[in-house]
């Protein structure tokens, strides 16, 4: 309760309200929602990553009172995906980005386990994988990207993981307790499921076909200042090298083959060699994707097609620091920016991106957290201490 009496402000409120930080911002609600059929919409959002749920959220804080629909493969409600390499045992309900209660009562509709197989662009249908059919007025594109499998022999072997669902972590960690664990791709996923693992397994070891990791996003000196932070805390690499064959014992993992000669002993595989974004069903859409599989946007988010955005990690957009240059950057802050961008500009309000990259991750108790976009840096300067991780690195250009 807010009371204003001459030139002062009188606010009454709990004491627990006033001690809580989080802020909760106006939203509207579906005026009507009873009116409509099941099988139209007014924004249809595909993917409920970071960037669906905040293109939602923003539309309701900004009093849009129509129909929203988000739509996810996944069994869950909207999740924080990046927990699930930094904190591999949580559950679905753990690292939930809003309660069930919040979808209730902002009239946001999310449908799980349901695949987009097409979208009509010309009479704005989306087509599901089960044959049901969605009008929409706007679209947003928030599919995100699928994690690249492994083509070697044995890759059909079980108890061989690409992380992308809670159910995939809690079964890592289960199999990984006290057994051999390896590791392929020292990208963020494979750095941080490995220092997870690394007191909980019987070994670590980490396959790499870089010198050593994180070498083209952090340089060679940081990498190897945190490749050493790894190797004291029992994780082996083996760099330079690819898999050749995963070998299999009654049908379960049994050992990693290495190109180079060398046998690991698994009883658990992890794949983190990348992703590929997950745009397959809009092939024959028209929707402008690049030979990379990426949807091209502009400054608001939009592709070609009018009334169509799209966001989060499957976009190629211009990044207002790099002189509009066309770039993908597949981080968590970046899919919320992307998010609200797209949301504003449905209701017509002409926000162009402009913000700065930003990625954090956490390994042994230490804490990187990286601004900007470094991509093809000529020098690193270093200030600080590298040997303790206790530094600030510049990179340059």
């Amino acid at each position: 309760q807010v009371k204003i009496e001459k030139e002062k402000v009188y606010i009454r409120a709990s004491k627990q309200a006033l001690q809580t930080q989080r802020r909760t911002k106006m939203m509207a609600k579906c005026i009507s929602l009873s009116n409509y059929n099941l099988s139209s919409t007014n924004v249809l959002i595909i993917g409920a990553g970071a960037a669906g749920l905040v293109c939602a959220e923003t539309l309701r804080q900004e009093g849009f009172s129509d129909r929203i629909v988000m739509c996810t493969m996944d069994r869950h409600l909207p999740y924080d995906r990046p927990k699930l390499s930094k904190s591999m045992d949580s559950h679905p309900e753990q690292i939930a980005l809003r309660p069930k209660e919040f979808f209730r009562t902002y009239d946001i509709e999310v449908l799980t386990e349901m695949q987009v197989a097409a979208v009509d662009i010309k009479n704005k249908i989306a087509v599901f994988k089960d044959g049901f059919k969605m009008e929409y007025n706007k679209l947003l594109i928030a599919t995100g990207n699928t994690p690249k499998a492994l083509s070697c022999k044995g890759k059909e072997v079980e108890n061989v993981f690409n992380i992308r669902t809670p159910e995939d972590a809690n079964r890592v960690v289960k199999l990984a307790t006290s057994k051999n664990v390896v590791i392929v791709g020292a990208s963020f996923l494979g750095m941080e499921v490995a220092a997870y693992l690394a007191e909980r397994a019987h070994s670590v070891s980490l396959v790499e076909l870089e010198e050593v990791p994180f070498k083209k996003f952090f340089g060679e000196r940081v990498g190897r200042a945190v490749m050493k932070m790894f190797e004291s805390n029992r994780v082996k690499f083996y760099m330079q090298t690819e898999v050749s064959e995963l070998r299999e014992q009654e049908g379960k993992l049994k050992e990693v083959v290495l190109k180079s000669g060398k046998v690991l002993r698994a009883d658990v595989c992890v794949i983190g060699v990348g992703a590929v974004p997950a745009t397959g069903f809009l092939k024959q859409s028209g929707v402008n994707i690049d030979s990379k599989g990426f949807i091209v946007v502009n400054k608001m988010m939009q592709t070609n097609i009018p009334g169509v955005f799209a966001a989060g990690d499957a976009v190629m957009f211009p990044l207002a620091l790099r002189n509009n240059k066309k770039v993908n950057v597949p981080h968590w802050q970046m899919a919320h920016m992307h998010g609200r961008v797209a949301a504003l500009n449905m209701l017509a309000h002409g926000m162009e991106i402009s913000t700065v990259p930003y990625l954090w991750t956490a390994m042994f108790g230490k804490s990187i957290r990286y601004a900007g976009h470094g991509e093809g840096f000529d020098d690193v300067v270093i200030q600080g201490d590298l040997d303790e991780l206790k530094f600030v690195a510049f990179y340059t250009k």
